[in-house]
């Protein structure tokens, strides 16, 4: 079986690249972007399922331990779906598709023809101060999370996990000019940040429990056991009040 920490820290550096495809995009635009755009979400998708379920299941077998402290707590079924899905990971990054990602998008990056193609709005924007394209898509992308966590107290599943990867982008984006967090044009990314981080944690937790809960019922019936419930419904509202005053604060100092 793989290893859980190892898969996470992969998907956290494709998010970060792939969020920094989103915020230069107007730099880096040419004909090839696309491809590479489409071949990184394909990987994130492989990713986040085998992800999932590995959350699913450590969830599945802590609630099983706490309602039954003397069993074993380690379903066959749940174990050989955990086997099968690091397998099927396994054969992707060892595929000739996984292999092509990374030759190409690392050609692409290093010299594709958004670095060569001159007179152009993307050359332009690149030949400019960062600090000024930086300062200023933040601030609008900032603005574009407060006004999306607007009604979060009644937002549903879908909707949170919509709000949570427009805060990690946007959290992400700030880590990319962490060195000119001192400059007066970003203080305001950088007292945003525990803000954004907190809303996240809450967020992120929620969507688990979301994800868990719909592949733990699928689990439990094709293991033929009775359905458990991992969705808390006080839990829920705790962590869904957490993260709208973690906003309310972010936009007071907005």
């Amino acid at each position: 079986m793989g290893d859980p920490e190892a898969l996470h820290q992969m998907r956290i550096a494709l998010t970060r690249l792939r969020t920094a495809l989103s915020f230069f995009s107007p730099m880096v635009a040419d004909s090839k972007r696309k491809q590479v755009r489409r071949e990184l979400k394909w990987l994130n998708a492989q990713l986040g399922a085998v992800r999932d379920l590995d959350v699913a299941i450590e969830r599945l077998k802590a609630i099983d331990k706490q309602q039954q402290p003397q069993a074993a707590s380690n379903d066959p079924y749940w174990d050989a779906q955990l086997t099968a899905s690091h397998r099927q990971l396994a054969r992707v990054l060892h595929s000739a598709r996984y292999r092509r990602l990374v030759e190409n998008t690392s050609r692409w990056i290093e010299s594709g023809p958004w670095s060569i193609e001159m007179e152009t709005q993307a050359e332009k924007l690149r030949a400019a101060a960062i600090g000024v394209y930086g300062s200023t898509k933040l601030a609008r992308w900032q603005e574009k999370l407060l006004k999306q966590s607007r009604g979060l107290l009644g937002m549903g599943p879908k909707k949170r996990h919509r709000l949570r990867l427009t805060n990690k982008k946007l959290n992400y984006s700030i880590g990319f000019f962490e060195d000119l967090l001192l400059d007066r044009k970003f203080s305001a990314q950088k007292a945003a940040l525990k803000y954004l981080r907190k809303a996240q944690k809450s967020l992120g937790q929620l969507n688990d429990d979301a994800q868990g809960q719909a592949l733990a019922a699928n689990l439990k019936l094709h293991a033929g056991s009775a359905p458990i419930q991992l969705i808390d419904r006080k839990r829920e509202k705790r962590l869904v009040r957490a993260a709208a005053a973690a906003y309310q604060k972010l936009a007071a100092q907005h």
